[in-house]
């Protein structure tokens, strides 16, 4: 079972196994056989980099996402979702209400990648209102995430990691042609990390699926 992972091991994942994980993300459907995915992994030295990137990004408050994101946007059983999942997380983490000094620690954790060794930065083209493209992306995406399981590796989807698309097309020297939709950080997780001690549960099918006969 896939599970979001919150804290990783230093240990690198071979090369081989991460494009065995690449060439099953590779088989993911999309519109037309298209496969908009423009996929960046991003390792070692290169990761530190970015990772310094970002954080001076988000502390001079540098924000320029490609897609909006705004958790206002959220509204009644999502809005409380959202919630509940963002009080688990900061209170699984020891986080009092009110600490704003050790909530933005937990908070730059995102762009620390969560300390794992690897991050994989999801770019797509732009296509009309790119509705159908993100569609292809998020199957990508759970594709990767699901062979990255299957492989003994753990992995969690960022919506943060697109918070700052100029800094990370100018990092990685990716063309303004690719929009940065989000980022995937994995690798070995660390069972130890308070992060992964944290279980974020699920509504019942009946709440948001229909049966028609």
């Amino acid at each position: 079972m896939r599970r979001s992972c919150r804290g990783f091991l230093p240990s690198a994942v071979s090369g081989e196994i991460v494009t065995s994980v690449l060439e099953d993300a590779q088989k993911a459907p999309s519109n037309g056989n298209t496969q908009p995915w423009n996929t960046h992994i991003v390792s070692g030295n290169k990761l530190k980099e970015l990772s310094v990137a970002l954080l001076k990004e988000l502390e001079a408050g540098n924000f320029t996402p490609d897609f909006t994101f705004d958790n206002n946007h959220f509204y009644g059983t999502y809005s409380d979702r959202q919630k509940a999942q963002g009080k688990a997380y900061y209170e699984g983490m020891g986080v009092a209400r009110g600490d704003k000094e050790s909530r933005r620690a937990v908070e730059e954790l995102n762009w620390k990648f969560y300390n794992a060794p690897h991050a994989a930065f999801l770019f797509m083209p732009s296509f009309g209102d790119h509705v159908r493209v993100a569609s292809d992306m998020g199957m990508y995406a759970q594709t990767f995430l699901l062979s990255l399981t299957d492989h003994g590796l753990a992995g969690i989807p960022q919506t943060g990691l697109g918070f700052f698309a100029d800094t990370t097309r100018k990092v990685l020297n990716v063309s303004d042609e690719f929009k940065l939709l989000f980022g995937v950080s994995f690798g070995y997780a660390d069972p130890d990390a308070p992060g992964n001690s944290i279980k974020m549960g699920r509504d019942s099918i009946g709440s948001n699926v229909t049966f028609h006969e």
